[in-house]
């Protein structure tokens, strides 16, 4: 599987997430329902880690990549909180989109931070995800 198909997934389940999540955030408070989409996360995870034969490599990893899946994980633990409450104040339909600026924003990080090189592609991409995320809001 390339990787084109596995970001077409990723963004089919994440639409996902924002229909279930909307769903299940709507009668407790949102950051229960965090914690309990992340339990859920963790014994997914580490079972298809151990049905694929590599959750021994933990043992093997370096200080650096423990440090930045840690902070990998803080992001997103952020992410998904501030993502579930934004779904219980706000309608799925405009909350995604807004979520969804974390493309540009990457893509300014991503030349900032790990120098990679910016085109007039990705810079026109990033721009129309701006423009199309401000009129599905307004």
């Amino acid at each position: 599987m390339n990787w084109k198909i596995c970001a077409i997934l990723s963004a089919l389940f994440a639409s996902l997430t924002a229909i279930f999540g909307k769903l299940g955030v709507k009668d407790i408070d949102s950051n229960l329902a965090t914690a309990i989409r992340v339990s859920v996360i963790l014994v997914f995870a580490w079972g298809i880690a151990a049905c694929t034969g590599v959750s021994g490599q933990v043992r093997h990893l370096a200080a650096k990549t423990w440090l930045f899946l840690s902070l990998s994980g803080i992001a997103t633990g952020l992410s998904w909180l501030f993502y579930f409450r934004a779904l219980q104040l706000g309608d799925a339909a405009k909350v995604a989109p807004l979520d969804k600026l974390s493309v540009p924003m990457t893509i300014v990080l991503a030349a900032l931070v790990l120098h990679e090189t910016l085109t007039w592609q990705t810079i026109l991409g990033g721009c129309l995800i701006v423009a199309g995320t401000l009129v599905l809001i307004l």
